[in-house]
């Protein structure tokens, strides 16, 4: 389940950036999943979770709300189906993350993992003409700063939320983020998106991405770490690439030879990390 809504994320982003501009898509689905969530707090939000309001904030803005933005201003620049196999790092980062900041153990194949992982990104970023070199670069590097941001929201949710349960951390991690998705959305010009012929068409889909691909999903991701551990949960990403990947040949999107290649190199990668 979270394969097939995660990976039909970033076709949807771009569905969204139709009519809005990136930093509007990005602010609508977290201020949407807020309102979504909102009902749910009501019931699972406790006073007394209050000591913890850190934490929370930590997991939501590293896990939601700062690549939420990240992930739109890459779409600005590269197509949705490469936005979606870069994201397959995440799951590197998770334990370069856990090894650096929370001592996880390490072995030498895991090592090697990390290596080819890195390798088959920077192949993942190597475009077919020379010219698009720095533009693919740039855009995919805010695709990895999300993945790495991604991994240590992975490794707090395990170290510090896993005394709560999944749905009291979504609620928290959202009502503390959401917000400001509705503060950032006060700065933009929304009139001029408003007047453009697709907005309701946009609309739409953002709303989609806020409530499956943020709402519910980061609920089950929730209880899917703590449950299985942080390693075993970021390895979904094993599909999602797969599930964009389609989605971008449907929508026309071209998928070279030399990225599948790098996307065969990640994923081998992330299984000698995963490797018990």
């Amino acid at each position: 389940m979270l394969t097939l809504v995660w990976g039909s994320s970033f076709i949807l982003m771009k569905r969204g950036l139709e009519a809005f501009s990136s930093v509007q898509v990005a602010a609508l689905r977290m201020f949407i999943a807020f309102l979504f969530i909102l009902p749910f707090g009501l019931k699972y939000v406790k006073k007394s979770e209050l000591k913890d309001w850190h934490k929370f904030l930590g997991i939501g803005m590293f896990g939601n709300f700062i690549p939420a933005f990240l992930f739109t201003a890459a779409e600005t620049g590269i197509s949705s189906s490469l936005t979606g196999m870069l994201n397959s790092l995440t799951p590197l980062f998770t334990l370069i993350i856990g090894v650096l900041l929370f001592k996880a153990k390490t072995r030498a194949t895991t090592i090697i993992g990390l290596i080819l992982g890195l390798v088959g990104a920077i192949g993942l970023l190597i475009p077919e003409k020379f010219s698009d070199m720095g533009t693919s670069i740039n855009y995919g590097g805010y695709v990895m700063i999300a993945t790495i941001l991604y991994g240590l929201s992975v490794n707090l949710t395990g170290k510090y939320a896993g005394g709560y349960h999944s749905i009291t951390t979504t609620c928290w991690s959202m009502m503390l983020v959401g917000p400001l998705g509705g503060i950032v959305l006060l700065f933009t010009d929304f009139s001029s998106a408003y007047h453009h012929p697709l907005f309701w068409h946009s609309l739409g889909y953002v709303s989609i991405l806020a409530i499956c691909g943020t709402a519910l999903s980061v609920m089950l991701f929730y209880l899917l770490i703590k449950n299985t551990g942080t390693l075993f949960a970021s390895s979904i990403t094993y599909l999602i690439p797969v599930v964009a990947m389609l989605w971008g040949m449907f929508d026309g999107e071209i998928i070279s030879i030399h990225q599948l290649f790098a996307i065969l190199v990640i994923l081998l990668g992330v299984y000698l990390v995963n490797r018990k």
